[in-house]
């Protein structure tokens, strides 16, 4: 597989080497995802009761569980996970509308020698169907992965509990390492539900097996992919911020929306959209990559190497699945 600078570099070449259809056709289809994106941090804060609902009942479930109520981790984890969740159902009908169909137009000029739009009615459906199925198992994976991470905090906590250690002291410690795992463990699943998404639109298959070819994917790349997707998301974690300082904020000092507010905030907008459009580049030439860079036999053929277990016996066996992939 190539280093993840080449990697890197090619994205970028490729961004800039097509620049007017990804700087006008996909990244004005982004556009409305990106202004939800924006637009829901400031209006779930200040303007809807969504979010303290969601606090108020992570916060007793927390409670339930028996996770320390004095511990601040738990505290900046509840007030996140409440800003995610709310923001994800204020954003999901962009997201499988506008994000979806913008990823898909990026896909297919990807997959063609010169992009196009609009591009074949027929085609494109069968690629967006295929995203669509995808997001949806990624949706369940993505609530697995936080399901699995609670329940192991959950168990840590308690057996330190359950051997009195859980001290002020022992607490300060135990908790950075709970925020590791956590992180940890939501890196790699939203790294593979990413790649699955690539993968689906690529390869025409979605839900659970694209997933699957995802997760055999990132073996052993898992430190390239994390490397590819941080510059991408600091980008637009500063992009969020500058939203948040220059629209969000004056609007708070003037009390009212500005013309002038609406023209800067639809540009930084349209810097989310170009930083979503090459983060979907950046994915796909990484899974070319490590496609062309592992799998390819003599006759042509790519190899999955999947564990499985066969009945009746302890031990795991590698089986190699050969399957034509265009």
């Amino acid at each position: 597989m190539e280093r993840t600078g080449k990697i890197m570099r090619r994205s970028i070449y490729t961004f800039l080497q097509n620049y007017q259809f990804f700087t006008i056709s996909a990244a004005l289809l982004v556009l409305p995802f990106s202004v939800s994106i924006l637009l829901s941090q400031a209006f779930l804060t200040f303007s809807s009761s969504l979010l303290p609902t969601i606090h108020d009942r992570l916060q007793s479930l927390f409670y339930a569980a028996g996770f320390p109520p004095s511990s601040q981790f738990f505290t900046i984890l509840n007030l996140k996970l409440s800003q995610t969740i709310s923001s994800f159902i204020f954003t999901l009908p962009f997201t499988i509308s506008f994000l979806l169909i913008g990823k898909s137009c990026i896909i297919q000029a990807l997959n063609q020698n010169k992009p196009s739009f609009p591009p074949s009615f027929s085609s494109f459906i069968s690629l967006y169907c295929s995203l669509l199925i995808t997001y949806i198992w990624n949706s369940f994976l993505i609530l697995s992965a936080n399901a699995t991470a609670f329940s192991v905090i959950f168990i840590a906590f308690n057996c330190v509990e359950g051997f009195g250690y859980l001290s002020p002291t022992f607490l300060l410690f135990l908790s950075p390492a709970a925020a590791i795992l956590y992180s940890i463990i939501l890196a790699n699943s939203l790294i593979i539900c990413n790649l699955a998404l690539v993968s689906s639109g690529v390869e025409r298959c979605g839900g659970h097996i694209a997933i699957l070819k995802a997760c055999v994917m990132i073996r052993g790349r898992t430190s390239a992919a994390l490397s590819l997707a941080l510059p991408v998301n600091l980008a637009m974690a500063a992009v969020e911020a500058l939203f948040q300082y220059r629209i969000v904020r004056a609007y708070h000092i003037y009390g009212k929306p500005r013309s002038s507010m609406a023209v800067e905030g639809l540009f930084i907008a349209y810097m989310y959209s170009l930083l979503v459009v090459l983060d979907t580049i950046v994915s796909c030439v990484f899974f070319k990559s490590c496609k062309a860079g592992c799998w390819r036999d003599q006759d042509g053929t790519h190899t999955y190497p999947i564990e499985i277990a066969e009945e009746g016996c302890k031990a795991f066996e590698n089986t190699r699945i050969s399957v034509e992939l265009p």
